[in-house]
């Protein structure tokens, strides 16, 4: 199982540089052995307010038990707060076809509802669309990772890691998606984080 972890950092006030710096190098080398292992799969920078360190991680776990066990081996656990997410698996996720191009990734919270009256027969003609689009999409690279989130009754909501040059070019890409008018999306864009796995074996 697969979960999204979002890590916000506290540094307690005095701490020394040196103090700082060893545990940045401690949390690296544990950052590597959890991915060694199969259970830190990503890791990137979301955007974050100036004295604050956020991180967010796509971690392999069998349970929430495990990934706790996971979490709470890492060294800056002192000093962080952790929120999971758990992820379930979606039909059209196209697998780990990651790369460590130089396109910007996304996350992409996006939110379906769809309109009362709509007939069953035109929901699975837009689903179905919206998996060929969504084949097309991760064949170029555009979309890398897709996910189901819990959502309320009369919604369906996903996350998807998304590739592109800037957040305009994937809003025009969002567009080609079948499902897109029935849709509310959120997007994060992340940077390059030091100990993400992908780039570690680029």
């Amino acid at each position: 199982m697969e979960f999204l972890v979002d890590m916000t950092t506290h540094v307690p006030p005095r701490t020394s540089p040196a103090a700082v710096d060893d545990m940045r190098a401690r949390e690296a080398l544990r950052a590597h052995e959890l991915a060694v292992t199969g259970h830190l799969l990503r890791l990137w920078r979301p955007p974050f307010t100036p004295g604050q360190w956020r991180t967010l991680g796509l971690f392999s776990a069998a349970t929430a038990d495990q990934l706790e066990t996971e979490l709470a081996s890492m060294p800056l656990r002192v000093w962080r707060t952790d929120a999971v997410i758990p992820l379930a698996a979606h039909s059209n996720d196209p697998g780990n076809r990651t790369s460590a191009s130089p396109s910007t990734e996304f996350l992409v919270t996006m939110t379906i509802t769809v309109p009362q009256g709509v007939t069953s027969a035109v929901i699975e003609d837009r689903e179905a669309g919206e998996a060929v689009r969504a084949g097309e999409l991760a064949a170029r690279g555009i979309l890398r990772r897709l996910w189901k989130l819990p959502a309320e009754t009369g919604e369906q909501r996903t996350l998807g890691l998304w590739a592109a040059p800037d957040e305009p070019v994937l809003t025009s890409t969002f567009r080609s998606l079948p499902l897109y008018d029935w849709m509310v999306v959120a997007t994060t864009p992340l940077s390059a984080h030091p100990s993400d796995p992908l780039s570690a074996a680029a």
